[in-house]
């Protein structure tokens, strides 16, 4: 290993060459502040709040690689109030509305003004007046509170490779802009809110659907229903202050109950139908050899992404439904009949991860008889902001259990929450339906983790091999699309979440501060709550959770047949680049 030493404020630090000055710091615990930079995404330089006084001269830190020898002072009087001065000058540009804001108290800038002490602006800034962008079913752009810092550019280009916003003009007329200046909402814009999730102020936030759902709620004549995706029960107790991967499922359906949801439903139980859907799909074109790789349909990004820039591969699609459309259509169908209630006067509230549910719970061809599959999309956030708002202190409920039929799942249903646990639930459904038997080992560790793609020949029960793969962030989305597309890899099945560490880290959870992405991998903590939560179950196969046997029987025939086409079925549409 090629190791430097170098001096930060009189302490001596060996560290490997190429590591910035920004890193050594840390690693010896010296925090230097930061708003531009955010780890393994974005180190541009561009907000100057990190400098240090190398020989005499500011320099960023994010950026200044450590050299042998070199002496850095990191708090000297004149780099504290050079970096007073920065955030004062972002402060004079920046709409000031602390209070109101969406990331109040989660606020990086804000943050940085504490911590530097900032308690008045010198600066009279030029402020930018331009009205809110909500042409974005999912996304809202606030550019009066942006401060250029490229995270969000960063993400969008260089992590998911969708480029759907970037810098545009030049110095004092610098701005974030999409191509030609379109509504976000027209752009190939993927919806996956990572750009929200990189961004360090309010300038980026979800399209909140809070005030719609308090009044259905308030309707006395409807029936409101919720359903919870598997990813929020092992983030949403970070919005309360809890460990970051604490599992809050009992305590999190007690608060749904208390906010007066008519019933309380699982997605995991339709990530079980996805499976059996999906799973026969697989064993299908397998047989017929025709419009493989199969390519998993849960993740409404990846199809966006897909109609967008692999318009060629949309029969490789999956036809399924998402599990939580799924579930909504079931809820608006089945449960409705044997309730004896019109599904007109339900009303279904499905609370997701993910940002990109809200673009998909638009999608004109999710419907049943002119009735939207699922009404509303909160997201993990929006769901905190509830629980907040009605005065419900979460740490101290009691746990309660789902409400069946639709809230039993299986062990299968609740890894969809984690990168390549979709692909896991298929296989050990696909494995004892082509053995017709039981299997011992279930757990199929060769296609979990954070690798950003993973390819494993699985051989089954008869002999066949099943190539699978999986991908989490649409850039390592893009690579796999190579192999496929050159031929270089046969593969038949492939799953692909659009957010970089699948739901655990979707667009709609809460917002890490950067400083504590440097220390703790998320994906890893949450991904591990997960498969903690499948590992007790008592079902871990979706074909075995009873419920899904007795919805065949009683209401969908089988898999793939007639009445599952005509619910939980979709098709797809080819759209522009610009």
């Amino acid at each position: 290993m090629d190791l430097v030493r170098i001096n930060i404020d009189g302490q001596e630090v060996q560290v490997e060459r190429g590591t910035t000055v920004l890193e050594a710091a840390k690693s010896i615990g010296i925090k230097i502040p930061t708003l531009c930079y955010l780890k393994d995404v974005n180190n541009c330089s561009s907000c100057r709040i990190c400098i240090v006084e190398v020989g005499g001269k500011f320099i960023a830190s994010c950026s200044l690689k450590a050299e042998d020898g070199m002496v850095v002072k990191v708090n000297t009087p004149a780099v504290r109030e050079g970096r007073r001065m920065v955030v004062e000058l972002l402060l004079s540009n920046h709409k000031r509305e602390c209070t109101t804001c969406s990331r109040s108290e989660n606020c990086e800038l804000q943050g940085a003004a504490r911590d530097l002490n900032v308690r008045e602006v010198k600066y009279v800034g030029e402020k930018i007046s331009e009205p809110l962008d909500m042409s974005s079913p999912s996304v809202v752009r606030d550019r009066e509170k942006c401060i250029l810092c490229g995270r969000c550019i960063s993400t969008c280009s260089n992590v998911q490779t969708v480029s759907a916003i970037g810098f545009a003009n030049r110095g004092f007329n610098t701005k974030v802009e999409t191509p030609y200046e379109k509504p976000l909402g027209e752009t190939v814009c993927i919806n996956c809110g990572q750009c929200i999730i990189a961004c360090p102020v309010g300038a980026l936030s979800e399209k909140s659907d809070i005030d719609s759902v308090w009044k259905a709620l308030e309707n006395k004549d409807k029936y409101v229903i919720v359903q919870t995706a598997p990813a929020v029960r092992v983030a949403l107790g970070e919005e309360f202050g809890m460990e970051i991967g604490s599992r809050v499922t009992g305590k999190m359906v007690t608060a749904l109950k208390n906010l007066g949801f008519y019933k309380v439903f699982d997605t995991d139980f339709a990530a079980d139908l996805t499976i059996m859907e999906e799973g026969t799909e697989l064993l299908s074109r397998l047989e017929k050899e025709e419009n493989l790789p199969l390519m998993t349909s849960c993740c409404p990004g990846w199809v966006k992404f897909v109609e967008h820039f692999y318009p060629d591969m949309i029969h490789n699609l999956s036809t399924c439904k998402s599990p939580h459309e799924m579930e909504g259509a079931l809820i608006k169908s089945y449960f409705a009949r044997k309730m004896g209630i019109d599904p007109k006067k339900i009303v279904v509230v499905s609370i997701m991860p993910c940002s990109a549910k809200k673009f998909e719970s638009t999608r004109e061809e999710l419907s049943n008889n002119n009735l939207k599959d699922v009404d509303y999309v909160l997201t993990t956030r929006e769901l905190a902001q509830m629980i907040k708002e009605w005065g419900i202190n979460f740490k101290n409920l009691k746990e309660s259990n789902f409400d069946n039929p639709l809230g039993e799942s299986t062990g299968a249903g609740v890894i969809f929450g984690a990168t390549g646990g979709v692909a896991e639930a298929a296989l050990r459904t696909i494995f004892e339906i082509v053995g017709d038997k039981e299997i011992e080992n279930i757990d199929f560790k060769t296609i979990r983790g954070i690798e950003g793609i993973k390819i494993a020949e699985i051989e089954l029960p008869n002999g066949k091999i099943i190539t699978a793969a999986v991908a989490h962030g649409l850039g390592n989305a893009r690579e796999l699309m190579k192999v496929v597309k050159t031929g270089e890899r046969k593969i038949d099945f492939i799953e692909v979440m659009a957010c970089p560490g699948g739901c655990v880290t979707g667009g709609g959870q809460p917002i890490v501060n950067s400083d504590i992405l440097d220390n703790i991998n998320i994906k890893l903590e949450r991904a591990k709550a997960i498969y903690d939560e499948d590992k007790e179950m008592p079902i871990r196969k979706s074909h075995k959770n009873p419920y899904i046997t007795k919805i065949y029987e009683e209401f969908l025939g089988k898999p793939n047949g007639g009445m599952s086409h005509s619910l939980l079925h979709t098709q797809y549409e080819k759209r522009n680049k610009y």
